[in-house]
């Protein structure tokens, strides 16, 4: 394994380059809850920012990223497309109206949030407009309003069936994923088609982050529990997007490049799996 560091960076499968952690803004409050944070990630050295529509914050990210001084294209910026906005002409529009939030010409990574294109995810059901969603997508890369097109919340039922109408295949496909939600088919399965796995909710909302084997394995090192979970991630070749609002918080989950686990503690968190959600399933998503 290459040595990590801060400033590395993976080569998704167009051979845009993406920083291998970010920072995430869900449920971060437009205005000066969310500048804050990202201006305090951005200046602790995050390079990755993802946000989504249904977030209601991407005026507040662009203001940060602005006020950060920070080139443009030194950030990696990252936004979704919400489910009741999927369908071709819909999706065109979308773009439009996260820039023009954003203040930016054009987003590094653009996602499908859900692979449906219900705002009701209790829905057993998909209302499924993926494959017109996905011709969208297309024009959008095309166009150069995002440098990478994408999926969120896709099982490899969805990235099977994208595979029939796909003309371009996605970079990524971000997903929860986390030691106890550890989808290691689902991992497998990007790593074979060459799309990068981000994981979401990665440190499980500070659920379950006192395990007694992370804690343990934490102590050897000097380290914080949420700083092992990272680590974990990134060696699994996954780029974790923890989200905070509290700076050291923030500062700390980016110290992850000056320690390595070895084989054997990999394996001890690989065997935390409880395939636990703690959002929806997308299984449930036909």
């Amino acid at each position: 394994m290459n040595k990590l560091n801060i400033n590395s960076r993976i080569v998704l499968n167009n051979k845009v380059e993406m920083p291998t952690i970010g920072f995430g803004v869900w449920q971060l409050s437009e205005g000066e809850e969310v500048i804050n944070a990202v201006k305090l990630a951005l200046a602790a050295g995050y390079r990755l920012i993802d946000t989504a529509k249904i977030y209601k914050n991407e005026e507040g990210v662009g203001k940060a990223i602005k006020e950060s001084g920070l080139p443009r294209e030194e950030i990696f910026i990252t936004t979704k497309l919400w489910n009741t906005d999927q369908g071709y002409a819909s999706t065109l529009k979308a773009i439009d109206e996260s820039l023009a939030k954003l203040g930016t010409s054009y987003v590094d990574l653009y996602l499908i949030h859900w692979p449906t294109a219900d705002g009701d995810l209790k829905i057993k059901k998909s209302f499924n407009k993926r494959e017109e969603t996905w011709r969208a997508m297309e024009e959008i890369y095309k166009s150069g309003k995002a440098k990478a097109i994408g999926v969120s919340n896709y099982t490899i039922t969805h990235l099977e069936e994208m595979k029939k109408y796909a003309k371009i295949p996605p970079a990524v496909n971000q997903v929860e994923f986390h030691p106890f939600l550890y989808q290691a088919e689902l991992l497998n399965y990007c790593n074979e088609n060459d799309i990068v796995l981000e994981a979401y909710s990665p440190l499980m909302h500070g659920e379950r982050l006192n395990n007694e084997t992370i804690t343990n394995i934490a102590q050897r090192y000097g380290k914080s529990n949420a700083q092992v979970i990272l680590r974990w991630n990134l060696q699994l070749g996954a780029v974790p997007i923890p989200k905070s609002a509290h700076q050291e918080h923030i500062i700390e989950n980016i110290k992850v490049f000056d320690f390595e686990l070895k084989e054997e503690e990999m394996k001890r968190i690989d065997n935390l799996n409880q395939n636990l959600h703690l959002r929806f399933d997308p299984a449930n998503l036909e």
